[in-house]
């Protein structure tokens, strides 16, 4: 058997060169999901031990963080999620009662990392979402700190992006005001956990791409997005640009962003098939929040072009979806290793399509929320998976191990086996 290059993989190879990220927190698709992204070429990663990142409960130790990082080689890029250092992580950012001095303090190895090591940073801030925000006036005080730090060529690259922005969110005002007076090297777009992932792209994908975009329903893409307060098109094109792309209007492209905001999944999917024929294509899954739909997948799966993809999302909201599948095609359009390739995108599969669409459901019919902390809740999740595997992509996987990380269904952790070939 062969393991599904797991993140402990990533972290085995020398030290040259290598790629040091610091997550926003724990979760595997802000942790493990970016990792295994910005791995695809073969290069190291490091990136922090579960246990030194925040949870949905506790924030990460700034002082046990900062010495993770002092420690890291000084090769390579580092590649930031600034509210984990400053805050603890995403969740504390928006009730943490640090002032904003406090909070810049301890984002001073980010500060100085550029100038003590000649290597770029590239790092993210978020807006936090209401009504959670208990002190919006603190956080915007250090996103424009953080902002000057950019202007002066501290950080080689800033995003500004917020946090699920609900009808009367204040964030998207805040993140237009933010964007008038932003210097060039800094973006402001609606976004949080994709984030880190689009820097990988960035920093280590650089060399230019263009991405052509299309959508199952185009009216529908026109609409405003519950959880980012614009419409689906500028999102879209909000995070192609952050991954490096270029976005071309018609014509060939070095990428098909395929979008799937509804309507019939099954011409959806003999669509997809076709663009397939011409070029590389990617699919993010932005129909339904946190949920993949299973019909289109299905015909996908069918026709065996979901292992023809160079990236998939379904796993968040829109812009997650957009983020993560731009970041992963990025980095795969040009020297990829093919293994990890199709085992990034088993892991996608088994995430965003058997989980979110499937498993979830499944477990939390067989046991209360409450219990899923317990013997019982991993059993019923091992019990709720069955039957999904082994999950054919390019290669076979087999389901090895899960986990729920956080004690909660709305996600997993888990390890696929890749299945020896027998001839």
């Amino acid at each position: 058997m062969r393991a599904l290059l797991p993140l402990a993989l990533l972290l085995s190879f020398p030290a040259a060169h290598a790629q040091t990220l610091l997550p926003l927190d724990s979760r595997p698709a802000t942790r493990v999901l970016p990792a295994l992204i910005a791995g695809l070429r073969g290069a190291p990663v490091q990136v922090p031990p579960a246990g030194l990142l925040g949870n949905a409960t506790t924030g990460a130790d700034p002082a046990a963080l900062e010495a993770w990082l002092q420690a890291q080689p000084t090769t390579g890029p580092l590649i930031a999620a600034l509210d984990a250092l400053a805050y603890g992580g995403l969740v504390q950012s928006r009730t943490s009662p640090l002032s904003a001095e406090a909070a810049l303090a301890r984002l001073t190895p980010l500060r100085t990392w550029q100038g003590r090591t000649g290597q770029p940073v590239y790092a993210f801030i978020t807006l936090p979402r209401e009504p959670d925000a208990t002190n919006r006036a603190r956080n915007l005080a250090v996103v424009r700190a953080v902002m000057g730090w950019a202007r002066e060529g501290r950080l080689k690259e800033l995003h500004v992006t917020w946090d699920d922005a609900l009808p009367g969110s204040p964030a998207p005002g805040e993140g237009a005001a933010l964007a008038q007076e932003a210097p060039a090297n800094v973006r402001v777009y609606p976004g949080a956990d994709e984030v880190l992932s689009l820097l990988a792209a960035r920093a280590l994908a650089p060399e230019a791409a263009t991405v052509r975009l299309e959508y199952s329903d185009p009216a529908a893409a026109q609409a405003v997005m519950k959880y980012e307060g614009i419409p689906l098109t500028q999102s879209a094109l909000n995070h192609a640009q952050g991954a490096g792309f270029t976005v071309v209007e018609g014509g060939r492209a070095d990428l098909t962003l395929y979008v799937y905001s509804g309507g019939d999944p099954r011409r959806a999917a003999l669509r997809v098939s076709a663009l397939l024929r011409q070029g590389p294509v990617a699919v993010a899954d932005v129909a339904q929040v946190n949920l993949g739909n299973t019909r289109f997948w299905g015909d996908l799966r069918t026709l065996r072009q979901h292992a023809n993809l160079r990236a998939l999302a379904a796993w968040g909201t829109p812009g997650n979806n957009l983020g993560s599948a731009l970041a992963h095609a990025k980095l795969s359009l040009r020297g990829a290793d093919p293994l990890r390739q199709d085992a990034l995108l088993a892991r996608e599969f088994a995430n965003d399509v058997i989980y979110s669409a499937q498993v979830r459901a499944r477990l939390r019919a067989l046991i209360p929320e409450a219990q899923l902390s317990t013997p019982e809740g991993q059993a019923a999740l091992k019990q709720a998976a069955e039957g999904f595997f082994p999950l054919r992509m390019g290669n076979t996987y087999t389901l090895d191990d899960a986990e729920l990380p956080w004690g909660r269904s709305f996600e997993w952790d888990f390890t696929l086996e890749q299945q020896e070939d027998r001839k």
